[in-house]
C-alpha cells in the first residue's frame, strides 16, 4: 500500500514539477514564507530562553538580587550543559555557526540538508544565546532557512541544481527577515553561499528575500535594527581617516578569525574532559568574564546601540574589542551554538568607537562624531572577516536606513577586505571548510575538481573535418555527429583550426555555396585546447573564460594532434559522481 502511494506521489510531483522557471519561482516564494516565519520564531525562542528560563529563573528559585552577580557565571554554564548533548550527538546540525555547513552542503551534497537541522539548530542556538553565550542569531537562521529550502526541494523531488537554488533562497530569506534587509539578503546568498550571480539563480532568490522580509514585517513591524543619528561625511579629508580605520579593521578581523579557530583547537586538543561537558566549561569561563563586562553576553545589540549613539567611554569600547573576540571564541570554540555575524558587528562598533573618539578629539572641526566611526567600523569588520564587502555595505545601509554616510562605509569596507585578503585567502567561513580539506570556489569544492584529470573524463572518439572539405561534405559530417565542435585537420591529421555548429548554421540553406566554400575558410585558427594531464579546475577555467561547450584535448608534446574532446557537461557529471563517492566514504 505504501509503495503504491509513494509511486503515485512521484507521478503527481513529476507532472507538477514543470521545467520552466515558473515552478521554481513558486517554490522560492514558499521558501521565503517559511524563512520569514522561521526567523521570527527563532527570535522568539531566544527571548523565551533568555527571559523566561535563564533570567526570570532567578526569581523562581528564590535567589535574592544580591546573589545575582555572584551566580552570573552559572547562567551560560547551565546553557552549556543543555547544549552539550546536542552538539555532541548532532555536531553538523547544532554545533558552531552554521554558514560553513550550508556552504559545504551546496558544494558537496547538491544542497541536501537534513530536515531535522531546522529544529536542532534553532533549539541549540536559542539555548546558547539565551543563556548569555557570545554569539549571534544570523548564522543559525541562515542554516535554518537553508534547511527549509532544502527540505521543500527534497519533498518535491526537484533536481540537485534546483535544491541548491532553494538553499540559497532560504539563506537569503533568513538574513532578510532577521535584519529587515531584503537586498542584503539577496547579496549574502549570492556572494557567500552560492557564489553564483546567474539570472536564473538571481530571480528566485529575490522573490524569497522579499517574501521573507514582508512576512517578518507583518509580524514585527517595519523598524531598522539600530536607530542612529543622521551621520554624514563632514570633510573630504575625513575619507583618509576612514581608510586608516579600514586598515585597522582588516587587522583586527584577522585577529578575530585566528583567535576563533585557535579556541576550537584548544578545546579540541588541550581540554581533557568529556566533549559533552566542554560547552558548560566554556559557559563558565564566559560567565566569569561577564561579571566585569556584562556587555559581552548575547548578541550585544544594546551595547552596539550605545556605541552608535556615542554613549560609551573610549577605554570601555577599546577593551571590549578584545574581550568580545575572546568571549565569542570561547563560546563557539567550546562547542556552543550561534553565529559570528553579530559579534563581528559588535567588535567593529567598539573598534570604530575607540578610533572615532581619538580622531574626533584631534580634529573636531573636520570629523564626524564618534558614533559615525562606530557605524563604519561595524561594517568593515564584517566585510573583512567574511570577505564580502558588497553584502556588508548593503546590510549596513538597510540596518540604519541612513544613506548619508555610505561613502565612508564603502571605502572602509573595501580597504578592510583588501587587507584581510592579503593576510589570508580564507574568510571566517571558508577557513572552517579548508581545515576539513574542502576548498570552496563558486559553490564547488576545488579539491574534488583538482583530483580529476581531463584524460579521465574526455571522449576518445573525435569527429574531424578535412580542411579542404567542401561545405556539402562537412555538413554531412556534422549531421552524423553527436558533437557540436569539430577540429579541422590537414592531410597529416594535424589540427589547423576548429569549427562549431554555430559557425555553419547560417549557411545551411545557401545551396549555391556548397561547392565554393571549404572548411579551412570557415574554421577558427586560434583554438583553445587542454592537455590530458590538466585537472578539471584548469579545464573549467578555460570553458568559463571563452564561453564554449567543448574543447579539443591535444598531446603535450604535439599541440596539433587531437586525441579527444572534453565537454562541459562531462566535467559537471564527473564532479557530481566524485562528490557522491566522497560523501559515502565520509559517512562510513
Amino acid at each position: 500500500m505504501f509503495y503504491k502511494l509513494k509511486k503515485k506521489y512521484i507521478e503527481i510531483i513529476t507532472q507538477i514539477s514543470i521545467k520552466d522557471h515558473t515552478f521554481l519561482i513558486v517554490l522560492a516564494g514558499l521558501v521565503g514564507l517559511g524563512s520569514g516565519f522561521g526567523a521570527v520564531g527563532f527570535k522568539w525562542l531566544i527571548f523565551f530562553f533568555n527571559n523566561t528560563i535563564f533570567i526570570k529563573g532567578h526569581d523562581l528559585l528564590g535567589i535574592t538580587p544580591g546573589l545575582h552577580q555572584i551566580l552570573l557565571p552559572l547562567l551560560p554554564m547551565a546553557g552549556g550543559l543543555l547544549v552539550g548533548p546536542l552538539s555532541y550527538l548532532f555536531p553538523s546540525e547544532a554545533k558552531g555557526h552554521g554558514v560553513p555547513e550550508v556552504m559545504e552542503s551546496v558544494a558537496l551534497k547538491s544542497g541536501v540538508i537534513k530536515p531535522r537541522t531546522v529544529g536542532l539548530r534553532a533549539l541549540a542556538s536559542a539555548i546558547s544565546i539565551g543563556s548569555g553565550g557570545s554569539a549571534g542569531r544570523e548564522g543559525p537562521i541562515v542554516q535554518i532557512g537553508s534547511a527549509i529550502g532544502s527540505t521543500i526541494g527534497q519533498i518535491l523531488l526537484v533536481s540537485g541544481e534546483r535544491i541548491k537554488i532553494l538553499v540559497g533562497c532560504g539563506a537569503a530569506g533568513g538574513i532578510a527577515a532577521t535584519f529587515n534587509a531584503p537586498i542584503a539578503g539577496v547579496l549574502f546568498s549570492l556572494e557567500i553561499i552560492l557564489g553564483d550571480f546567474d539570472v536564473r539563480t538571481f530571480s528566485p532568490i529575490v522573490i524569497s528575500s522579499v517574501i521573507a522580509t514582508a512576512t517578518a514585517r507583518a509580524i514585527e513591524g517595519d523598524m531598522p535594527s539600530f536607530v542612529v543619528p543622521p551621520y554624514e561625511l563632514i570633510s573630504h579629508w575625513e575619507i583618509l581617516f576612514y581608510i586608516i580605520l579600514g586598515i585597522f579593521c582588516g587587522l583586527v578581523a584577522r585577529l578575530y578569525v585566528k583567535t576563533l579557530y585557535w579556541s576550537e583547537d584548544f578545546f579540541e586538543d588541550r581540554v581533557n574532559i568529556p566533549t559533552i561537558l566542554k560547552p558548560a566549561l566554556g559557559g563558565l569561563m564566559l560567565g566569569i568574564i561577564g561579571i566585569f563586562l556584562p556587555q559581552i553576553f548575547g548578541n550585544g545589540y544594546e551595547a552596539m546601540g550605545d556605541a552608535l549613539n556615542g554613549r560609551m567611554i573610549w577605554y570601555t569600547t577599546f577593551i571590549l574589542i578584545f574581550i568580545k573576540i575572546l568571549a565569542t571564541s570561547i563560546t563557539l570554540g567550546s562547542g556552543g551554538s550561534g553565529g559570528i555575524f553579530a559579534p563581528s558587528l559588535f567588535i567593529g562598533a567598539m573598534l570604530g568607537g575607540s578610533f572615532g573618539t581619538f580622531i574626533h578629539g584631534l580634529f573636531p572641526t573636520i570629523t564626524a562624531p564618534t558614533g559615525a566611526y562606530a557605524l563604519v567600523g561595524m561594517g568593515s569588520i564584517v566585510a573583512a572577516a567574511a570577505h564580502a564587502p558588497m553584502t556588508t555595505i548593503l546590510i549596513l545601509f538597510e540596518l540604519t536606513n541612513d544613506y548619508q554616510i555610505i561613502l565612508p562605509i564603502m571605502v572602509s569596507c573595501i580597504v578592510s577586505t583588501f587587507i584581510a585578503r592579503r593576510l589570508s585567502v580564507d574568510s571566517i567561513y571558508t577557513l572552517k571548510l579548508n581545515r576539513k580539506g574542502i576548498l570552496i570556489n563558486q559553490g564547488r569544492d576545488v579539491n574534488v575538481m583538482n583530483s580529476i584529470l581531463v584524460k579521465d573524463v574526455m571522449v576518445d572518439k573525435v569527429d574531424t573535418i578535412p580542411e579542404n572539405a567542401h561545405f556539402k561534405e562537412l555538413l554531412e559530417i556534422v549531421t552524423r555527429s553527436k558533437h557540436f565542435y569539430f577540429p579541422v585537420v590537414d592531410n597529416r591529421g594535424m589540427m589547423t583550426g576548429i569549427l562549431s555548429f554555430q559557425d555553419i548554421r547560417g549557411m545551411i540553406f545557401e545551396h549555391g555555396l556548397y561547392n565554393l566554400i571549404v572548411a579551412k575558410e570557415l574554421a577558427t585558427e586560434n583554438v583553445v585546447t587542454v592537455f590530458p594531464d590538466n585537472n578539471l579546475t584548469e579545464a573549467l577555467e578555460k570553458f568559463t573564460t571563452k564561453g564554449i561547450e567543448q574543447l579539443p584535448v591535444v598531446k603535450k608534446e604535439n599541440p596539433k594532434e587531437v586525441i579527444g574532446m572534453l565537454r562541459r557537461g562531462d566535467i559537471i557529471n564527473a564532479y557530481n559522481q566524485a562528490v557522491i563517492k566522497q560523501s559515502v566514504e565520509r559517512e562510513r
